[in-house]
This record gives structure tokens, C-alpha cells and sequence, in this order.
């Protein structure tokens, strides 16, 4: 065991996201009535109450929500509105309740809100087991990353496509869970996260009318059509892992007050709904995405990380970390003798290869298949450079060349 000085300076820790929002509330200035109603209203806050024209009286949701009230002014009309907004902030910031965290959230940070309900039994006091929040935040991310990978491109099947640029949409989104694990909330940010959300909305509704048409005919043409509102493999998967192993499950779209409705977004309706008679439908759709989506021809620039064959003449295996031409970060492949030799030489020269050929969808496109015309690229020195240490690195991996170095 290792000890730290005591003299020694403690590291720095990154402060969580959703810090700033809770423990500071935004100064009165800053704020509009009409949103912060909004939000309470949304939240399950109930006016209770006050001067007509001047401000209302809210209360908090839930049993014990009868002592505590906010006065929010209805405009800055009056003088006294600042005043009464600072109070109003003062005490959402002070109160326990997790429904004013999410309205200080929906104020700090103006957010898309997606809800997730999902009704499970209840245990002793309301409590769930600890699996069923955790299957409800891992739907959730699924939906989520689903709806992000739609921004991206039209699929019926994704695979390893456009993943890394998908999850970096999530980076911004914050989540609120209420407890026993049967509600969720994520708030996706106006400024950068506006088209997940309205692209989740329109797929979810367009999931629904497709489930609906099967159960009524018995066709899956439905779901073709869908693919251009969003639907998707993962997405069924991901409702497919929300709705099994409980009685029901919802999911609204609800767009931030601050920013109104979006271009191509729907007001707010009844949240969608998805029950264990859908399964069969959704699981059907997400296997007939797979089958069906067709292998995508490419022209992929990438840097040689692995070279692999059983003897040292003949084909071998190659992987390629991708630079240019796929949405995909590796893709694997197999070469003949001469192409196999010619993406050994350009590895050891710190060169990326072009290669053209077909990215396969089973695997989840990460294999290229029909490999041809495999030449060196050059670059600059920089990237060269860059090249070469990554070489280095390689080359304490003893599995890097399955074969002697010279049979390359």
C-alpha cells in the first residue's frame, strides 16, 4: 500500500454536471414567470390560489407538500416581482423535494424533457428491487442513443455506425430519477441536444402506429416506412428491454418552455405507450431490421493496427483503426498475399492504407468484405509522426505480428 503525503496538494475532482444547477439557483433577473410556472405546473406543482393578474401560490406534489408554497409572480409588472422571484428560487433551492431539483435543472440549463414510466411492482414503502432502476436507466440510454444515432443518418440497422459521434450527443444530457426506480427523466439541452429529442419524438409515436398496424393486419410494411421517422433496431431493441419484465411502460416528449415547440415537433400529447402484448411485434421488427439491412460499399483511408495470418506466405487478416470513409472506428478484413504484404509495408512506414471493398452489416459493419485495391496513403509528416508512435506502441504487443515480422 501507498501512502500520499500529507504535504502533497490533493488532485483536483471534476465537479458533476448537474452540481452548479442544484446548489446555485439562477439569479431573479435572470428567470421569466411564465416559465417558471410552466415548470412547476409540469412537475407536478398545484397553484393554490393568489391574487389574480399578480402571482399565484404553488405547492409542492405529493402528502407532505401542504406546508410549503412559492408566491411566482405572473409578469414583471410590479415591482415586488423580483423580490418574490428570489424568495420563489430560494426556497426550491432549500427544498428536498426531487421535483424542484428538475425545475431548477429546467431553469439553469433550458432542456427537452423525455420521461420514462414504467409500472412495476411495488415492494415494502414503494421500494423496487435494485435491478428494476437499474433496467429502466439502461433503457433509457438505449432510447436515448437511439434517437441520436436517427440525427445521424436513416438506418434500419446501425451496428457500429456513427456510434462514437452518438454518444458524444449524451455527453450533455442529465438525469433526474425519482425513487423506486419506475419513473426516470432526462433533460437533453436546447442548445445542442434539440434534434435528439425531437427525432426520439417523432420515432417513438412512429414505433406506435406501426406496432398498431401489425397487431391489426399482420404486415410489417409499416416499419419500412419508419425508418425515415427514426425507428431503427435500436430502437425497438431498447423498448423491447423497457417493456420486458413489467406490466406497461410510457415515454413523453416534452419541449423546455424557454424555447417553445420545435420545427417538425408536435405539442405535447399523451405519452406514448408500450405494453408485453407489443413484444412479439418489436422483436420481430428489430430482427427483420437486421436481416435486412444491406451491406454498404466503401472506400475506407485507415492506419494498419493489426496483421495476422497462420503461416508466413498466404492471406491473412488485417485491421484498420478508420481515418476517412466509414463511420465506424476498426474494421476488419482479409487480404490476399500481395495485398496482405503491401498493408504490412505501409504499417511499418507509418503510412495509412486506402482500401475499397464492402462494409457488412452482420457483425454490426466492422468487417469488410470483397477487399480490394489495398495501396498506401501518404501524409504529412505530422501525421506521420503520429503514425509511427502508435508503431511503437504496437510493437510491445507480442500479438501484433502473428507470424515473423519478415513473412509480411
Amino acid at each position: 500500500m501507498t501512502h500520499r503525503p500529507l504535504d502533497e496538494p490533493t488532485r483536483a475532482v471534476r465537479p458533476h454536471p448537474a452540481e452548479p444547477l442544484w446548489n446555485q439557483p439562477p439569479a431573479p433577473d435572470q428567470v421569466d414567470p411564465a416559465v417558471l410556472s410552466a415548470l412547476l405546473h409540469r412537475h407536478g406543482w398545484q397553484r393554490r390560489g393568489g391574487a389574480p393578474g399578480r402571482y399565484g401560490r404553488w405547492t409542492p406534489p405529493g402528502p407532505g407538500g401542504s406546508g410549503t408554497s412559492l408566491l411566482v409572480p405572473e409578469s414583471r409588472a410590479f415591482p415586488d416581482s423580483d423580490d418574490l422571484l428570489g424568495e420563489a428560487l430560494l426556497a426550491l433551492s432549500r427544498s428536498g423535494s426531487p421535483s424542484a431539483r428538475d425545475v431548477l435543472v429546467g431553469l439553469s440549463m433550458p432542456s427537452d424533457e423525455i420521461h420514462w414510466w414504467r409500472d412495476v411492482p411495488t415492494g415494502p414503502l414503494g421500494a423496487a428491487p435494485w435491478t428494476v432502476e437499474d433496467e429502466l436507466r439502461s433503457a433509457a440510454r438505449r432510447m436515448l442513443l437511439a434517437g441520436a444515432l436517427a440525427t445521424r443518418a436513416r438506418a434500419g440497422y446501425y451496428g457500429a455506425r456513427h456510434r462514437r459521434a452518438a454518444t458524444e450527443c449524451l455527453d450533455n444530457v442529465l438525469v433526474g430519477a425519482a425513487p423506486g426506480g419506475r419513473r426516470l427523466t432526462a433533460f437533453v439541452p436546447v442548445a445542442t441536444g434539440r434534434p435528439l429529442a425531437v427525432r426520439l419524438h417523432q420515432a417513438l409515436y412512429a414505433a406506435r402506429e406501426a406496432v398498431d398496424y401489425q397487431r391489426a393486419t399482420g404486415g410489417m410494411e409499416a416499419f419500412d416506412a419508419a425508418v425515415e421517422a427514426g425507428v431503427s433496431h435500436e430502437l425497438t431493441e431498447a423498448l423491447v428491454a423497457l417493456v420486458r419484465g413489467c406490466e406497461g411502460a410510457r415515454i413523453a416528449v416534452e419541449w423546455a418552455p424557454a424555447a417553445g415547440v420545435p420545427e417538425g415537433g408536435a405539442p405535447p400529447a399523451e405519452p406514448v405507450e408500450f405494453s408485453p402484448g407489443d413484444l412479439p411485434v418489436l422483436r420481430e421488427a428489430g430482427a427483420r431490421y437486421l436481416r435486412e439491412e444491406p451491406s454498404v460499399p466503401v472506400r475506407i483511408t485507415g492506419a494498419v493496427v493489426r496483421l495476422r495470418r497462420s503461416g508466413p506466405r498466404g492471406e491473412g487478416a488485417v485491421r484498420l483503426r478508420v481515418i476517412a470513409g466509414a463511420e465506424v472506428p476498426h474494421v476488419r478484413m482479409t487480404l490476399d498475399e500481395e495485398a496482405y504484404r503491401t498493408a504490412g509495408h505501409a504499417h511499418l512506414a507509418g503510412l495509412p492504407v486506402r482500401v475499397q471493398g464492402r462494409l457488412e452489416s452482420r457483425g454490426g459493419f466492422r468487417r469488410l468484405v470483397d477487399a480490394c485495391e489495398v495501396a498506401p496513403v501518404q501524409v504529412d509528416e505530422a501525421e506521420r509522426d503520429r503514425l509511427m508512435k502508435s508503431l511503437q506502441e504496437n510493437a510491445k504487443d507480442a500479438d501484433f505480428f502473428d507470424e515473423p515480422c519478415d513473412g509480411a
